[in-house]
């Protein structure tokens, strides 16, 4: 089989979300950057694989499809069947399914509202932002109480990949101190541990992420 071809950049958290899945079940890969401040995400040869002309997309095949979730889903389905990364179960199915879409609707907006504005040119986050992210903290925080993961129980999910990229890539900027958040920051490292080249899927695109927020913090 030849590999499954990632498209994105290491920078965006849910590229990330595709990489680490396909690490924990064990897939061969090749990740393939598509730039989209240089505009390679507008390019024919990339429109027709994505007519979205977001990121991330894959190729599997013949097969493409874009939106991290789904393209997550797609191959735990297909290459995973017997992982515990997407339960078959439908209640903790769903729990897994809301842990993704809350990361996606709440935690990443609420994040988002508080980085990008530094990144991209725009009003500085004030209060409003700033007690949200908190209140979306808490609550992450919550979902790892008990040294649980993200859907509760005691075994990793796509929520729990969905969540973390998000989390460190906060954590990345420094935006805030996130100390305080014992629950998160313990299972930060239980995944961590649990994700096979985590520094590479993960970490090293969080990292840069940080460094360019802090460049245009410094600019």
């Amino acid at each position: 089989m030849a590999p499954i071809e990632i498209y994105g950049l290491q920078l965006s958290a849910p590229c990330r979300i595709v990489e680490m899945t396909a690490e924990v079940l064990g897939l061969e890969y090749e990740f393939k950057k598509c730039d989209l401040m240089a505009g390679e995400h507008m390019k024919p040869e990339y429109l027709a694989i994505n007519p979205f002309h977001n990121i991330p997309s894959i190729k599997d095949g013949d097969f493409c499809l874009n939106e991290s979730r789904a393209i997550c889903a797609y191959l735990v389905n297909k290459y995973g069947k017997e992982s515990s990364l997407y339960p078959t179960e439908p209640e903790v199915r769903a729990i897994v399914d809301q842990r993704m879409y809350f990361d996606m609707g709440t935690f990443y907006k609420a994040a988002g509202d508080c980085m990008y504005p530094t990144m991209f040119g725009g009003p500085a986050p004030g209060d409003k932002e700033k007690d949200k992210l908190k209140e979306v903290l808490g609550w992450v925080d919550g979902f790892f109480k008990d040294d649980k993961f993200a859907a509760g129980g005691d075994c990793l999910t796509l929520g729990d990949l969905c969540l973390i990229a998000t989390y460190t890539t906060l954590k990345s900027t420094g935006f805030m101190d996130l100390s305080e958040y014992t629950n998160a920051e313990a299972w930060e490292k239980k995944v961590a541990a649990l994700v096979p080249n985590y520094e590479k899927a993960n970490m090293d695109g969080a990292t840069a992420f940080g460094g360019f927020y802090k460049s245009k913090l410094a600019a």
